[in-house]
């Protein structure tokens, strides 16, 4: 009998909750509700949309700020379509005035640049009121439409900056020479709403999030689950390791962690419970797995194309870079939820509960478009746009084989109307990153942050990764994957280029130091998410996360100061060497963390096994040998103790 045909006792209420959990803990589920021929009416403007995209990503050739800005514009005419002001019960075929006018009135105002655009460029910096007037309005309606689908705390960031610069930074004497000025860089320049941010996720993000609606659809969410309970269902604490392994399955293709927690977390952590699991250790690692599906390639959240933008490499080599750190992270979760099943004397799952392998291997036509994707990407045979389009033209093929995920025209649109929705709130965060980038060029803050840090730093470079990693979880709690980036890009890479970590491996570490966020106190949004769902403690889950995903943690680390990691600088025995040692590492980091390996272990066997293992990750001879030793030596010792208590084992 299949896993997902027969319910626990705990999963009709879990169902129930979801949308609720949504709704608290992820700013895109608070959307206005449609019904009837509204409803319609909306899904057509939202496929309408992601159309408009596909075709001036792939076959327009618009000049820039005419792109630009006509997306940002359809993206603030949604986003008060779809999103409310506020949470809480909303009114079916309801939008009130004042949101229309907002919505006619912010979108005007980027339309205006749209159908002005090469006057605007022409005009050089003699710009009339009204200009900055309609420039003050885009703004404001855009950080309207962030603050209804993203959240207040990149708000925040943003007006930081700003209030710094009018105030501060820049040194015109008259305040509205300064507004001028300001206005002037961040709404008709490329230096603001319009840089890199919009320009990415216009170019390529968009495309990949309509080609994530598309493979949603095809079933391949619930074929994960499927295949990672086929693979480690039946093992001792199957149902943990079954989040591990599907929250990493599906991080390659979804882009928020609050939405793998929830989407997975309501089948993996019921079983969890039953199974054996406290509460708090159930929701913990469906939170930290999710969390992990940012850092896993190739979509990496989205956040692979911006990088790829920043570093200036190419796409593929960035996805080549993050495979072994992403493996890290997701072996570390891994072996803690196994040794945590087995201190506590956890089995798997019956057999009886497990899919069949057969009729899984019948449906291995799902995973088509994803190895098409990557095989496209990889090999640079297309476009990274032109990639995605051929994907998804290839999950409407797939659909086609199973009658219960075929994708009809009504399905067709709902895909593409998903794919719009869920541009909204990208593309309104990555707008608003460009807004504190913007900022903090102009005003040249970036540079005194660099020399603050490095002063502080005293040349140390540990030091300087120890700040530059506080100030990144901090600028990225509450904020989505993307904008997170964007913000960590601009302020806190630069100080770690200054200290002489490669370009790469700095912005490897402050993406990944980014996206802890999610999981690190207080604002531990996916962690929390996982809580509600398993009625579990909000902070002990988040500190139980926090462990679990140590290896986010301590990884970063290791390649900012030894970039081997991230294959820089290398060559294939050293890779190899650096996967081994480093898996051992992680291994050993896990079981002192949990305390247990054969047997429960001392303080002082936790202690050599720490350190044993942070010298394994950390690549070089010396550490290397170290690390080996106090392995062994600590494996040895397990092995003398569970002799001697058999009773324990």
């Amino acid at each position: 009998m299949s896993l997902f045909k027969k319910k626990s006792p705990d999963s009709a209420p879990v169902q129930a909750d979801l949308e609720s959990v949504m709704k608290k803990y992820d700013k895109e589920s608070n959307t206005r509700v449609w019904e009837g021929t509204p409803k319609i009416v909306v899904t057509c403007i939202l496929a309408a949309f992601s159309l408009f995209c596909l075709y001036v990503t792939l076959f327009a050739s618009w000049l820039e700020e005419i792109r630009l800005t006509s997306f940002v514009a359809c993206i603030v005419f949604l986003g008060y379509l779809i999103f409310p002001a506020k949470k809480g019960q909303q009114r079916v075929n309801y939008i009130p005035w004042y949101d229309i006018i907002l919505m006619l009135v912010g979108t005007g105002s980027f339309l205006y640049f749209t159908f002005n655009a090469i006057s605007i460029i022409h005009q050089g910096a003699l710009f009339q009121t009204y200009q900055i007037v309609i420039g003050v309005i885009g703004i404001l309606s855009l950080a309207e439409v962030c603050r209804r689908s993203v959240g207040l705390p990149i708000l925040l960031v943003a007006a930081a900056f700003l209030i710094y610069a009018l105030t501060v930074g820049l040194s015109n004497p008259n305040f509205f020479r300064r507004v001028s000025y300001a206005v002037r860089q961040l709404f008709y320049s490329k230096e603001g709403i319009f840089s890199t941010p919009v320009n990415v996720c216009s170019k390529f993000i968009v495309v990949f999030i309509i080609f994530g609606a598309f493979l949603e659809r095809t079933g391949i969410a619930e074929y994960f689950i499927q295949i990672a309970n086929t693979v480690v269902g039946g093992f001792s604490g199957g149902p943990a390791k079954v989040a591990v392994v599907a929250s990493a399955l599906m991080g390659i293709v979804s882009g928020s962690s609050v939405a793998n927690t929830v989407g997975s977390g309501s089948v993996t952590i019921p079983l969890m419970k039953k199974t054996g699991y406290k509460s708090e250790f159930a929701a913990a690692t469906e939170a930290a797995a999710s969390t992990g599906g940012q850092i896993m390639p190739p979509i990496m959240g989205a956040a692979a194309f911006l990088m790829a933008e920043y570093v200036q490499e190419p796409y593929s080599r960035i996805v080549l870079r993050a495979i072994l750190p992403a493996v890290l992270y997701f072996t570390g979760i891994f072996i803690s939820v196994h040794l945590e099943a087995k201190k506590l004397g956890l089995k798997g799952l019956k057999k009886e509960d497990l899919p069949k392998v057969l009729p899984l291997l019948k449906k291995s036509y799902l995973l088509f478009p994803l190895f098409l994707l990557i095989y496209l990407v990889v090999t640079s045979s297309r476009s990274i746009q032109y990639a995605a389009a051929i994907s998804i033209v290839a999950c409407l093929v797939v659909s086609l084989f199973n009658k219960d995920s075929r994708i009809t025209p009504k399905r067709l649109l709902e895909a593409l109307a998903a794919g719009g929705q869920g541009t909204i709130t990208v593309a309104a965060a990555c707008g608003i990153a460009g807004i504190i980038a913007g900022t903090i060029t102009m005003t040249g803050l970036a540079s005194n942050i660099i020399s603050g840090v490095v002063a502080l730093a005293g040349g140390s470079v540990f030091l300087a990764l120890l700040l530059t990693m506080v100030c990144c979880i901090v600028l990225g709690m509450g904020v989505p994957t993307t904008a997170t980036y964007c913000i960590m890009a601009a302020t806190c890479a630069p100080i770690l280029v200054q200290m002489g970590v490669p370009t790469v491996a700095a912005h490897f570490f402050v993406f990944y130091f980014g996206i802890v966020a999610d999981l690190t106190p207080p604002v531990a949004l996916a962690a929390y998410a996982g809580a509600a769902i398993a009625k579990a403690s909000p902070m002990k889950t988040a500190i139980t996360a926090t462990k679990l995903a140590i290896g986010a943690f301590i990884v970063p680390y290791a390649f900012a100061m030894s970039p081997a990691m991230l294959l820089i600088d290398t060559n294939v025995m050293e890779v190899i060497l650096i996967c081994v040692t480093s898996f051992i590492g992680i291994c050993c980091i896990s079981a002192a963390l949990e305390g247990y390996l054969m047997t429960d272990m001392p303080w002082y066997q936790r202690g050599l096994s720490l350190v044993g293992g942070l010298m394994l990750i950390f690549p070089g001879v010396v550490t290397d040998i170290g690390g080996i030793t106090l392995a062994v030596l600590v494996i040895a010792l397990q092995f003398y103790t569970r002799r001697q208590s058999p009773a324990i084992a």
